[in-house]
């Protein structure tokens, strides 16, 4: 079992979310985030003071999948996002120890789906 979290650009969340249910990958957590990488960030004025904004908006994806399901999810998460330019965002792959479903009490690859 693995949890496959991926920080994306926010204007390709429908892109991706469309890749990774085509994939079979049916089952995430999405949420809004800050964050900076090589990307960096811009400079804008307001009234006349400049301020650096380094911290830009993302979209963090959070998926728990079984083994079999680790590259499929990668693949659909690269071609829904990819643009090929820098600040297409990141994917890490951890390593989950224990899923346990809440509602039935099952745990492990079961409880994934």
């Amino acid at each position: 079992m693995k949890l496959i979290i991926a920080v994306v650009k926010p204007e390709k969340l429908t892109d991706v979310k469309q890749a990774l249910v085509k994939a079979d990958v049916g089952k995430m957590t999405v949420s809004s985030v800050i964050g900076c990488g090589a990307q960096g960030g811009y400079t804008e004025s307001y009234r006349g003071a400049f301020t650096e904004v380094n911290l830009l908006d993302k979209v963090r994806f959070e998926i728990a999948v079984n083994d079999d399901f680790v590259q499929p999810t990668i693949d659909a998460i690269i071609q829904g996002a990819r643009t090929g330019k820098i600040g297409d965002g990141k994917i890490f792959v951890v390593p989950l120890e224990e899923c346990i479903m809440v509602r039935t009490g099952e745990t492990g690859p079961k409880a994934i789906g």
